[in-house]
């Protein structure tokens, strides 16, 4: 398939505790693009542009620290109260190139799903969506399963190569959706290629463990979901283009 091209430029800053001799190496990532091309879907205050999936704003869990969405999943009672939850952008997109950062707890898990219906016939993003995986791969078990680890298809097709970042680093997620050509990539390199909606492509997934959704992956536009699944993560720089 052919790769859609983009620039990358990435560097590394050292950064030093306060009030401690520690210290650790912070890597950020700067993408270079033309001007006007990128929407940004976080400015870094705000949950403008995005709710919860199923209806009502952004649950309580869901905070926003240092410029980054951060699921605080310590507190428990967000949970017992219902006021967590996976969450959706607002707006809807066909053909696109996303991008967000993100980095996960010890042994935690959760999920970037695209191509989201959202509708009270499915109760969760991930009955229609498809799922780029977010995962720490030496903790979590699902780790042991293939195309279950950090930047697969989830449950469809695994990672070419592995590029994911040591834990507590920043990853550079991009999925890349163009009239029925995905790709998903990793911190700068293509982990995942494929056709959708084609005969080859279903078969796959009466294969997976969507064999009995009938939403699933059936949606050539929709929301873009972060999955709470009950571990703390965090996402910044989120923002997209459309083809």
């Amino acid at each position: 398939m052919k790769n859609l091209g983009y620039t990358l430029m990435f560097s590394a800053t050292l950064a030093f505790s306060c009030g401690g001799s520690s210290e650790q190496t912070v890597e950020t990532i700067e993408i270079e693009s033309e001007e006007n091309e990128w929407v940004d879907l976080f400015d870094g205050q705000s949950f403008d542009g995005w709710k919860k999936y199923g209806g009502g704003d952004v649950g309580k869990a869901w905070k926003i620290q240092d410029e980054t969405i951060f699921l605080d999943a310590a507190n428990k009672e967000n949970w017992e109260a219902g006021d967590a939850g996976d969450i959706v952008t607002v707006e809807e997109f066909e053909n696109f190139h996303f991008q967000l950062e993100w980095k996960i707890a010890e042994n935690g898990n959760s999920g970037i799903i695209f191509l989201v219906h959202e509708s009270e016939e499915y109760s969760y993003p991930w009955m229609t969506g498809l799922e780029m995986q977010i995962l720490d791969n030496d903790g979590h078990p699902d780790a042991k399963i293939v195309t279950h680890r950090a930047g697969d298809l989830y449950d469809l097709i695994e990672s070419s190569e592995e590029t994911v970042k040591p834990l507590g680093e920043w990853n550079l997620a991009e999925i890349i959706v163009n009239q029925g050509e995905l790709e998903l990539h990793l911190n700068g390199v293509m982990v995942v290629s494929t056709s959708l909606w084609t005969a080859e492509w279903e078969e796959m997934v009466a294969g997976s463990k969507f064999k009995d959704m009938p939403g699933f992956s059936k949606y050539k536009k929709g929301k873009i979901a972060l999955q709470d699944h009950g571990d703390e993560v965090w996402f910044r720089n989120i923002r997209i283009k459309q083809l």
